[in-house]
């Protein structure tokens, strides 16, 4: 006799592959991981925030980006995040089982960067995130605005990143993707009382 897999013990990876005039992203997710990543893009700051991203929210990532960065960074990085976004959403699944809310607020050094996280499967960005230099080694932070908002709209969730207090950008910056690997550890983890998809709908799509 062949006993199916509870549906809480499935595992939960995502395999996305996605290619454009612009750029070509190939993403591996696997929620329930250890950390283990491989990073490669063509932007040295998104490594390192995503490599720090997958470190601590135990997620193992594989993430394999290229782009016209010969004209700019926006198309590679707007991307990642779209399919970081899509690869999210489709390891989830129906989500039954899960937390579906996280939240952390991380410190490094003077920054402190808290984040709130809703798998609700309706895209709501809320990014308050005031730099005052806006710029690392030629590469434009603000980006990563519209990185999240990619991920949010393509992965079906509320996210809200609020940066308390910082001086230094890059400290600011890593202090968000780290509390957001926690946030998101903690919503997408999978918790034994629950039962079903947690929504009094019954449904988070």
């Amino acid at each position: 006799m062949t006993v199916a897999t509870p549906p809480s013990r499935q595992p939960r990876r995502s395999d996305v592959d996605r290619s454009t005039s612009e750029t070509s992203i190939q993403v591996q997710w696997n929620l329930d991981g250890t950390g283990q990543r491989r990073i490669a893009t063509p932007v040295p700051f998104v490594n390192h925030m995503l490599d720090a991203f997958a470190r601590h929210g135990c997620f193992d990532l594989v993430v394999d980006a290229r782009g016209d960065t010969h004209i700019d960074d926006h198309h590679t990085v707007e991307d990642i995040g779209i399919v970081l976004g899509m690869a999210l959403n489709d390891s989830l699944g129906d989500k039954a089982g899960i937390g579906r809310f996280g939240w952390a607020a991380v410190p490094l050094d003077e920054a402190l960067a808290e984040v709130v996280v809703d798998l609700s499967g309706r895209p709501f960005l809320v990014y308050n995130v005031a730099l005052q230099h806006r710029d690392v080694k030629g590469f434009d932070l603000g980006l990563f605005e519209d990185f999240f908002q990619a991920l949010v709209h393509h992965g079906g969730l509320n996210l809200h990143i609020n940066v308390r207090y910082g001086r230094n950008a890059h400290h600011m910056l890593e202090a968000v993707f780290k509390a957001f690997a926690k946030a998101l550890d903690q919503a997408t983890r999978r918790d034994e009382r629950v039962t079903g998809i947690p929504s009094t709908k019954g449904s988070l799509a």
